[in-house]
């Protein structure tokens, strides 16, 4: 049974940090692309961060330069360092695991940003 579980998330001041992990169980993580996307209230799902198996990345815009993914394949984690953090960055953080038409979700967590 695949289980994807987030932590890391919670209220923090405008320009705060926050460290989102994801713990994967049931799946062969090193060959999965990993993910973290984000849906605030009343918005669509977006992708915020992602890597690839090889270790490539790519980020939202909106992110760019203040978020960093990264992942430890031997502990089969990714996690979402997130710095300079604002309003609009507030939302439920999903991870999810990829690899050809196969897709797993974890439940989320939600990162509140505000003062």
């Amino acid at each position: 049974q695949v289980q994807l579980v987030e932590s890391g998330g919670g209220l923090v001041q405008p320009g705060g940090s926050l460290r989102l992990s994801c713990a994967a169980s049931g799946v062969f993580f090193s060959i999965y692309a990993m993910g973290w996307y984000r849906q605030a209230p009343g918005k669509q799902r977006e992708l915020v961060a992602a890597i690839t198996s090889g270790g490539s990345t790519n980020y939202a815009d909106s992110v760019k330069g203040r978020f960093t993914i990264s992942r430890d394949n031997a502990k089969n984690t990714v996690s979402l360092q997130m710095n300079s953090l604002k309003p609009e960055d507030t939302a439920v953080y999903s991870c999810n695991a990829h690899w050809f038409a196969r897709d797993y979700w974890g439940e989320g967590t939600l990162v509140t940003v505000s003062s």
